[in-house]
């Protein structure tokens, strides 16, 4: 399948959003998922030649809805934007500079000496001479400088109407006064009904309100046919401004891209687009500045403010050898960065991709009111000119005028803009809220889904403890020197990057000759294989070592245990100790009062680890020395039995297929983890276990709004269809029952937002 994007500039409407995905993925061989916080339309093609066919056809479905829409290819201006400035000041750089190939020629370390020698001076004499171009964030109008239209048209026919009521004038001028405010907030509402009747889309809102109104012009009602538009337009107003507030409550996290980066070049330092920046090269990151690019940092001591990733305020501290992730700002001193990452995997671009495509994937729930609005609004329409005409016709001495007033009354209420509008603003709110705490939620779809989870398991290592592992005992076989057993199992795990084998290297603390080492690999689930020296090392679990035919001794203390065997026999064992999370066993218990019903720990360590730990952080069930395969088993025994949805937590590609496997899978430790932020539904930035918890009470919030939104509309709209029909609620009542409840299940929406009271 070939995927394309298309820009859906202007597009605020959730309810015309829905209409044209519904539309655009009937066509034949397409599949389309419009979001509305991007404001673009996604397209799942099955060749490339379709998608010249099925443009114009995707712009007349569009138009159809949304006539002021502008529909173009998808390019991110905010990046192109900030591409086109950097690359203009690398380019001026570069004019001044002149040619710095012979720079470049000495070789990165003089670069880093010329940095440190030079700290002072580049802080300072480096600044770019002018000011960068604003950014996209920062041109964006104000909601109400975006709405100054439609507040005019308001004032202008509030103003109008007043004037009509009120002046001593004839019977003339009013009707032209009233006519004149009409077209003024109404005009538009006619426009858009016309085209879309003339398009064959009859039933839309503007429809019902373009009936009603005129309906209640020809019969006389001339300051109630005013105020059904004036109020039906306060009504669009606040829906725009909503959504507006949700997209950017939502896309705050934009501010975390970088605008540009210090490229040192000899002894140069270039501004350039951080798109311009390889892996490999250093970059100079200034107090106050932010880190671009993922990268270790070579040279340079700092604190960094994590907030933008993570939502915690504590900063961290920075040194050489560390991580410096991009999206750090940098608060104290200078530091010099040696790019890991190409910008388009760094970290901040994963994340500022995960957000912004977050409202793309939509909850049952908002399916479900979105395909009830398509058949509600028929419905009620011919119940409406039902109840204009039979009444009058089988009644004795009923009045035809009473009759369609009370119709008229009936298609103000029954607008369902009330249910379309404030459904996906809840949810919107609800991801806008939650990656405000450091929780990034992949969809709506997801959020919902956490309500109906009762069962959860977890990983041990890096998840429920902090995967930071010391070396606690080096217990030698009896012809093996405790510093010969180390140094052959540093070389061995040299092949690693597993957070047990670091912690045997910094007990190692040696530099390692790696031309003594041949035939490093690893064996999934049991450990590592070398050939050191010339001799055979086998290094794991009790398992690979007895699939070798190696017999071990029981261990010699409580921790993981490494196993070691040279040509076939046994050496010695490594004892490791990892450290429970300071919230883990908090984390349980918030779990277990929120209603969970199973909590399970899924471990590849020992027995006797595994149970220790289990029982500290009190989970109901323990399984070890488990293979990947053996846990995505358990996971799915476990979703046979359970009463609903599973959820399931790791740290990264070593739970890659337990988190696809479950039906929502959870990434602790995402900060800088690829396959987490991949392979999840939802990554907890900050590591903790007790965000799982601030997760579920965020979707039970969020739960509780919509289904507020829904009942509150549903109920107020049949009271007020009922008193209609019975003659019994007038046209201004009709406009409170559907403005009215439009803007209070907006600004109800609003509320998942705030995430204070967690």
């Amino acid at each position: 399948m070939l995927t394309k994007e298309l820009n859906l500039k202007g597009l605020d409407c959730p309810n015309c959003a829905a209409k044209i995905e519904d539309e655009v993925s009937a066509l034949q061989g397409v599949h389309a998922n419009v979001n509305l916080m991007k404001q673009t339309i996604t397209l799942e093609l099955q060749s490339e030649s379709m998608f010249s066919d099925v443009l114009p056809k995707i712009e007349d479905i569009v138009h159809k809805h949304e006539p002021d829409v502008e529909v173009s290819e998808y390019t991110n201006e905010y990046a192109s934007g900030q591409a086109g400035s950097a690359g203009a000041l690398a380019k001026a750089a570069a004019a001044t500079a002149g040619t710095t190939s012979a720079a470049a020629a000495a070789g990165r370390d003089a670069a880093i000496n010329s940095v440190t020698a030079t700290s002072t001076a580049l802080t300072t004499a480096t600044a770019p001479t002018t000011a960068p171009a604003p950014t996209k964030a920062e041109a964006e109008e104000s909601p109400w400088e975006e709405n100054k239209a439609t507040i005019a048209r308001l004032v202008a026919g509030g103003f109008g109407l007043i004037l009509a009521m009120f002046l001593p004038v004839s019977q003339t001028v009013k009707l032209a006064l009233y006519l004149i405010s009409y077209l003024i907030v109404g005009g538009h509402v006619l426009v858009s009904a016309a085209k879309g009747i003339a398009r064959g889309q009859v039933f839309s809102e503007h429809f019902l309100m373009s009936i009603a109104t005129i309906g209640a012009f020809l019969i006389g009602e001339y300051p109630e046919a005013i105020a059904v538009m004036l109020f039906y337009l306060v009504g669009e107003l606040f829906q725009d401004l909503a959504v507006g507030h949700s997209r950017r409550s939502i896309s705050a996290l934009l501010k975390i891209r970088p605008e540009s980066a210090n490229l040192q070049v000899g002894s140069e330092i270039r501004q350039v687009a951080p798109e311009e920046v390889k892996p490999g090269d250093v970059i100079v990151v200034r107090p106050g500045e932010r880190v671009p690019l993922d990268g270790v940092i070579l040279t340079g001591t700092s604190t960094a403010d994590t907030s933008a990733l993570t939502g915690e305020s504590m900063p961290r501290d920075l040194a050489p050898g560390d991580e410096a992730l991009s999206g750090f700002i940098n608060q104290s001193g200078l530091l010099t960065v040696e790019v890991t990452k190409p910008f388009g995997e760094s970290t901040v671009s994963k994340i500022l991709d995960l957000v912004q495509n977050a409202s793309g994937r939509k909850a049952p729930t908002e399916k479900f009111i979105t395909k009830f609005a398509r058949y509600y609004t028929p419905v009620v329409v011919f119940a409406a000119l039902a109840l204009a005409i039979i009444p009058p016709l089988v009644i004795p001495g009923q009045v035809f005028s009473d009759w369609l007033y009370r119709a008229l009354v009936f298609l103000v209420v029954s607008c369902p803009c009330a249910l379309v509008v404030s459904i996906p603003l809840g949810f919107f709110g609800g991801i806008g809220g939650a990656s405000r705490r450091g929780i990034l939620v992949k969809g709506s779809n997801y959020l919902e889904a956490l309500n109906q989870v009762d069962t959860i398991v977890f990983d041990k290592t890096g998840t429920l403890t902090k995967g930071t592992f010391e070396v606690t005992d080096i217990v030698p076989a009896k012809d093996t020197a405790p510093n010969d057993l180390l140094e052959l199992t540093a070389y061995a795990e040299s092949f690693s990057n597993h957070p047990i084998a670091r912690s045997i290297l910094r007990r190692y603390g040696k530099k390692l000759d790696m031309s003594r080492v041949e035939n490093g690999r690893e064996i999934a689930g049991g450990g590592l294989a070398a050939t050191v020296d010339g001799r055979e090392i086998l290094v794991g679990n009790e398992r690979l070592l007895a699939a070798h035919g190696v017999n071990c001794p029981a261990p010699a203390a409580l921790g993981t245990v490494v196993y070691l065997a040279v040509d076939g026999e046994y050496a010695g064992q490594i004892i490791i100790a990892d450290q429970v999370k300071d919230d883990a066993a908090d984390a349980l218990k918030e779990l277990k009062d929120l209603g969970i019903r199973k909590t399970v720990m899924l471990t590849g360590d020992s027995r006797a680890v595994g149970e220790a730990i289990g029982r500290e952080v009190h989970v109901d069930e323990v399984h070890s020395e488990l293979l990947p395969a053996d846990k995505v088993e358990h996971l799915e025994a476990l979703a046979e039995t359970a009463h609903g949805k599973v959820a399931a937590v790791g740290d990264g590609i070593n739970d890659a297929p337990l988190l696809a496997r479950a039906d929502i899978g959870i990434a602790m430790g995402g900060l800088g983890s690829d396959a987490a932020i991949e392979a999840a539904d939802i990554v907890i930035m900050t590591d903790e276990p007790s965000k799982i918890a601030d997760a579920i009470r965020i979707a039970r919030r969020t739960r509780r709004i919509v289904y507020q939104n829904i009942i509150m509309a549903l109920a107020i709209k049949a009271i007020f269809l009922i008193l209609g029909a019975m003659g019994l609620a007038s046209m201004w009542a009709a406009v409170f029952a559907d403005v009215g409840v439009t803007i209070l299940a907006v600004f109800n929406s609003l509320r998942a937002m705030n995430t204070k009271w967690l």
